[in-house]
């Protein structure tokens, strides 16, 4: 039996692609079991995806609840910061006035005391004499 050269080119080309096919086997089934994972990756991270999206959610409804709130209790400290600024405003005059009356008041000791320790020297050197006159005056009767 004799093999022409055709036939034996073709019989090589048929081993050679049986030869590929043999070693593309494992590596075919390699990559199904790695795009299987993939897969499942993929649809894990969907659902994790899915789940913080409505967490994410409840949080950003609970957080405008929150904001709404807030916003109306500012609101009802503004009304009633603006109610106590007269107060503060009053007290704060009643302190300057305190301080006005404590000047003044501390004039007037000043003054008392200024003409007081004059008055009690003129006074002192009155009951002096007084005391000098009536001595004398002992003396001669």
């Amino acid at each position: 039996m004799e093999i022409s050269y055709g036939a034996l080119a073709g019989l090589i080309a048929a081993v050679a692609l049986l030869i590929l096919v043999l070693f593309a086997i494992p590596v075919l089934v390699r990559m199904a079991k790695t795009t299987k994972q993939i897969n499942e990756t993929i649809a894990t991270t969907n659902d994790s995806i899915q789940q913080l999206t409505k967490d994410v959610n409840v949080i950003l409804d609970q957080t405008n609840d929150l904001l709404d709130k807030t916003n109306v209790l500012l609101a009802d400290v503004n009304v009633k910061v603006k109610t106590l600024d007269p107060v503060f405003q009053a007290v704060a005059d009643v302190g300057t006035s305190m301080s006005d009356v404590n000047a003044s008041s501390r004039k007037l000791a000043k003054k008392f005391s200024n003409n007081h320790a004059k008055r009690s020297g003129v006074i002192s050197s009155a009951v002096t004499s007084m005391f000098a006159r009536r001595k004398r005056r002992q003396g001669r009767e």
